[in-house]
């Protein structure tokens, strides 16, 4: 019988854990660089009980999702409006082929010289990794627009956010979505790094603490649970994704 994907998947989980769990306790690596995985969950849960932990849990929730939330915006918008235009669309190509390959990381330096340790510096480099995912994405879809669709909405002089509305949405949603899926995940990313390397507030920061104190095992537990984040994440994103597209084909083919 053909194993469901679902318990494939928990029996590769229950394997690495076992590995963990079983590596160092046989000597073949050293706890100090990789403890027990009971230690690791030992330290998670000590990690739960403090006020700190769940303080940290909720800034890096928040600047995920302020950060996702505005690239989301602007993304959509300019993407519209430059896909829209076909003139200001062959002016702006090079400009944003020239600016969407430029590490996120590399503007370190100037958002702690903008922002400091702050919470906007870590922001900066979110919303700067998240917007380019949405607008390449809305800027294909805006462009996969049937052009006698348009040209007819056009000739009925439909008002511009009537078409928008009933033209260019339609077809541009499932574009949106799947930016809007690798915008959630490449803005987590960036948050956890903003937190590691400037400090900002967050379970980057916590992980960088525990690192540079010694306290391995939760420096693992807090690696574990920026893990479930992103599994969390991933799945509400796809979940949002099959909702809204839900009349899609795709979709509804892969429902069926």
């Amino acid at each position: 019988m053909r194993l469901p994907s679902w318990l494939l998947g928990l029996i590769g989980l229950a394997g690495l854990v076992t590995v963990v769990e079983v590596a160092p306790r046989a000597g073949l690596v050293d706890e100090r660089y990789l403890p027990p995985f009971s230690a690791m969950v030992a330290a998670l849960a000590e990690q739960a009980a403090t006020a700190e932990f769940w303080q940290s849990l909720l800034e890096t929730l928040r600047g995920w999702a302020i950060g996702l939330a505005v690239a989301m915006a602007a993304g959509v918008v300019l993407g519209i409006v430059i896909g829209g235009l076909p003139l200001v669309r062959a002016a702006l190509n090079s400009t944003i082929e020239f600016l969407r390959p430029i590490p996120s990381v590399a503007l370190i330096p100037l958002a702690v010289l903008l922002f400091g340790t702050d919470m906007r510096s870590t922001l900066l480099l979110v919303v700067y990794a998240s917007f380019w995912q949405v607008l390449v994405q809305v800027l294909y879809g805006v462009r996969d627009v049937d052009p006698v669709a348009r040209e007819t909405a056009r000739s009925y002089r439909f008002r511009p956010l009537t078409q928008v509305r009933t033209v260019v949405w339609p077809t541009a949603l499932p574009y949106v979505m799947t930016g809007f899926r690798l915008g959630a995940a490449v803005a987590l990313i960036l948050e956890i790094t903003g937190e590691l390397i400037i400090g900002s507030p967050g379970l980057g920061k916590q992980i960088a603490v525990s690192q540079t104190s010694g306290a391995v095992a939760s420096m693992y537990a807090l690696v574990i649970v920026v893990g479930l984040i992103g599994v969390a994440v991933n799945v509400i994103a796809r979940a949002t994704e099959r909702r809204a597209l839900r009349w899609h084909p795709s979709v509804r083919l892969e429902v069926s």
